[in-house]
């Protein structure tokens, strides 16, 4: 069977709209006092976009010095502040602003009405989501591995080939933060590990999908709790995309999937309105560029001390949901 004929919008969910989740987040930065000699602190914090998944208004940043948002890589947006004199004794930068975030759901899975736009890549930059990330190469062994996956369950189609994938990737690791060697989204690790969380789950799924000739993107931000109301937001969540000209932009997020069986089937195809995204991609520079090598991917502060990097950097992340009017 080829086409669309494995995943049949007919038992899909007709969604009349996307859920929707509005709420404050506030992002605060701190830069510990440096030593004696240090002349200029670059700090950067990644600023959410607007997108057709969400919106962000009101963005209001504090900080004892001047600043500027620039745009870096992949469109992604940047805070930059740059600090000298009594600044350097220590320093504290927040981001407060309000955002909307839609359920992301594929309109040709969920079984919506689909338009040509919808089927567009809309993406300048297609080439690098079929490109190779540091931790993610697209060597012999894994096209290898990944034309084994698609080989195995018998697909055809691209949208079948990234489905084989993700099933592949949701039965084959399982979400586990003990040990060493997880988060860095290094797909070697993953794959001999066979466990990890987020990053690690999306190294494989994007590293099988490139390797297959199936763009696939990264993308980073923050999980929001499931329960409404106001909360502190630990850490971290990331997720992906995949291309095909008979879907467009699909969405997946196969680290929910392995700690949700339930939800294994929504999240090829959906992400939900709990989350917010940062940035977009691996490898990253900055802007104005940092003088650090680039980073893995953009979440959490970022800061250099006379161009080295800072360590001991605090950060606190916070949501509070806003009641539907």
């Amino acid at each position: 069977m080829t086409g669309l004929g494995l995943f049949s919008v007919a038992s899909a969910p007709k969604t009349a709209e996307p859920r929707t989740r509005t709420f404050n987040f506030e992002y605060t930065a701190t830069v510990p006092a440096q030593a004696a000699g240090v002349k200029e602190v670059d700090l950067w914090l990644p600023v959410p976009h607007d997108d057709k998944s969400q919106d962000i208004r009101d963005l209001k940043i504090t900080a004892p010095v001047a600043y500027e948002v620039k745009t870096s890589s992949y469109g992604n947006q940047v805070l930059h502040v740059h600090a000298t004199g009594a600044a350097l004794q220590g320093f504290t930068v927040s981001m407060k602003l309000q955002a909307t975030r839609r359920e992301h759901l594929n309109p040709t899975l969920a079984g919506q009405p689909v338009s040509r736009k919808d089927l567009a890549p809309a993406d300048p930059n297609m080439k690098r989501w079929l490109a190779p990330d540091s931790l993610v190469p697209l060597d012999p062994k894994i096209r290898l591995w990944s034309q084994e996956v698609i080989a195995k369950a018998h697909a055809k189609t691209d949208l079948e080939k990234a489905k084989a994938i993700y099933e592949h990737v949701v039965s084959t690791v399982t979400y586990d933060k003990t040990g060493q060697g997880w988060g860095r989204g290094d797909i070697y690790y993953a794959c001999d590990a066979r466990r990890g969380n987020c990053t690690d789950f999306h190294a494989v799924f994007i590293g099988y999908c490139r390797a297959a000739g199936i763009p696939a993107r990264f993308s980073i931000g923050f999980p929001l709790p499931p329960e409404r109301g106001t909360a502190e937001v630990k850490g971290y969540h990331c997720w992906a995309e995949f291309y095909t000209k008979e879907t467009g932009w699909v969405p997946v997020d196969a680290s929910e999937a392995a700690k949700n069986p339930a939800k294994r089937a929504y999240f090829f195809g959906a992400h939900d309105e709990n989350r917010l995204e940062f940035t977009r991609g691996r490898d990253l520079l900055l802007a104005p560029k940092q003088h650090g090598g680039a980073l893995n991917y953009f979440i959490y502060p970022y800061a250099e001390a006379d161009g080295h990097p800072v360590s001991g950097l605090q950060q606190q992340f916070r949501v509070q949901d806003l009641a539907k009017k």
